[in-house]
């Protein structure tokens, strides 16, 4: 029998009972997929998919984004010879939200544990959904309006806080984006757009607009808004990329820790 239950009062499910072939009733799917939606992250405890399956489940969320020209699956490890961007998976270890210098970024992101470190290697996810629904309604007045410009060097800092000349050139090959502090959807529902590419609020002096993010990454960051996953061999984790903060908690580079990730190709523009 397939049960749910809240991964934390203000986000999240974990999902027992449920065999790879469940996925292919769509009553199923469409059950995970609403649990998705209003609970941010979804756990599967040791389903063990291996590529095939994940891709077929991916393709049931939407279209699967490719991560290089016919491939559909990355591979996350810090080992260069298993990841050929393994230097730059350093960046993960900060709070972020993937696709922010996108026009439109991912609607989902899936990962797999192939292999897990012996010490570290959880993940964290903080909600900015619930974070912006607590905010006392004098900050949400406050942050209405504001924009924000998300870089790919401003997350690359804080690995490289002195990057080399030819490092600063590979960032800033990357293009830059705009997007408003607080999104409000479609549906109606508004998050924060904050994390480690949030380079500066517009039309704010640097030391003012850095203070600002930094104040409303350690609001939405905090315990009530956050859940710490372990990994063992097995799980399927999936996340609303668009809403939730993730960072990946440090571990040896040499251990064996591999993760399969699945992603899903949005269909709203950030505002």
């Amino acid at each position: 029998m397939i049960d749910t239950t809240a991964l934390t009062p203000a986000f999240g499910v974990g999902v027992t009972g449920l065999a790879i072939d469940d996925l292919h009733d769509d009553a199923v799917v469409s059950r995970l997929v609403e649990a998705l939606k209003w609970r941010g992250v979804l756990l599967i405890r040791g389903l063990g998919l291996d590529d095939d399956a994940q891709l077929a489940f991916s393709r049931k969320l939407g279209t699967v984004v490719q991560a290089a020209p016919g491939e559909e699956i990355f591979t996350v490890s810090l080992d260069p010879s298993k990841a050929r961007s393994a230097e730059y998976l350093k960046g993960t270890f900060h709070w972020h939200i993937d696709d922010t210098t996108n026009d439109v970024p991912a609607k989902a992101t899936m990962l797999t544990a192939r292999h897990v470190a012996m010490v570290g290697g959880g993940t964290e996810f903080a909600s900015t959904y619930a974070a912006y629904e607590n905010l006392p309604e004098s900050e949400r007045k406050r942050y209405e309006g504001l924009r924000v410009v998300h870089s790919f060097e401003a997350a690359q800092r804080l690995v490289h806080p002195d990057p080399t000349p030819e490092q600063l050139a590979v960032y800033r090959s990357l293009p830059t984006h705009e997007t408003s502090l607080v999104w409000q959807r479609r549906d109606g529902r508004k998050s924060l757009v904050i994390g480690a590419t949030a380079d500066h609020i517009v039309g704010m002096r640097p030391d003012e607009s850095r203070a600002l993010l930094d104040e409303l990454l350690a609001w939405t960051t905090q315990d009530r808004f956050s859940y710490t996953h372990e990994w063992t061999v097995g799980d399927v984790v999936i996340w609303d990329n668009t809403g939730m903060l993730h960072r990946a908690l440090p571990y040896d580079p040499s251990s064996e820790r591999l993760m399969r990730r699945t992603t899903i190709v949005g269909d709203e523009a950030w505002s």
